[in-house]
């Protein structure tokens, strides 16, 4: 992954580069012929040139799909010449660039991606503990960008310089390869007679990176199967 590309904040984007963040909320595609993109559907705000908006390839699996936009939810192919903007509901955004990698992310966050990628839904190693049917996440995998959209400014964290823990309602996401494990603390509300008396991090070690947001989802961070 492009290290560089991982703020949403940077006051410039790199040449060339087929997604930026026009602003902090704002999602600017160059959209060309032949080069495709995957998005939520209703996620258009304008466009300049000539963009055409079609239902999302019928090869896109359904779970995947819902996955992203919930039940009943649709996603959409957008193809053509031009500057495409997206937004998701005022949230912040953040862009990467997959070099034959994969990422794993919190479905609902997805906002765009190549549609030279692949979506699916998969297992999350390391957590099935956490329930007796297993955890499954919505990973992003090959070469091309991906947007993805938070509830406030992101930061990424380097998990190849140290163990790094995160609150399951702020993870959006992080580059496949990772160890995960669960641990579980004493939450300070226990001891004053409040809460449930435990909080939950799910820890990550290895080379790569985690996305978290500033704002504690109360949504379901995974989805169960089984």
């Amino acid at each position: 992954m492009d290290s560089h590309m991982l703020s949403a904040h940077t006051a410039t984007a790199a040449p060339g580069a087929r997604m930026a963040v026009h602003s902090a909320k704002t999602l600017k595609v160059t959209m060309v012929s032949g080069h495709d993109l995957i998005a939520k559907a209703g996620s258009m705000i304008a466009y300049d040139g000539y963009v055409q908006f079609d239902a999302a390839p019928a090869g896109l699996r359904r779970s995947a799909e819902e996955m992203v936009t919930g039940e009943g939810g649709k996603l959409m192919l957008c193809r053509g010449d031009g500057d495409l903007y997206l937004a998701d509901y005022g949230a912040d955004v953040v862009v990467l660039h997959l070099a034959d990698e994969a990422l794993s992310v919190n479905g609902a966050t997805l906002l765009a991606c190549d549609a030279t990628l692949q979506l699916a839904i998969e297992p999350v190693k390391g957590l099935a503990k956490l329930s007796g049917s297993g955890l499954t996440n919505l990973v992003v995998r090959g070469t091309g960008w991906v947007a993805l959209a938070s509830r406030g400014i992101p930061t990424v964290l380097n998990c190849a310089e140290r163990e790094t823990y995160v609150d399951p309602d702020a993870l959006i996401g992080w580059t496949t390869g990772l160890e995960l494990k669960p641990r579980r603390t004493i939450k300070a509300g226990a001891l004053i007679g409040r809460g449930s008396g435990e909080a939950l991090q799910i820890g990550f070690k290895g080379q790569g990176f985690v996305v978290v947001q500033p704002s504690e989802d109360t949504g379901d961070r995974f989805k169960i199967r089984g």
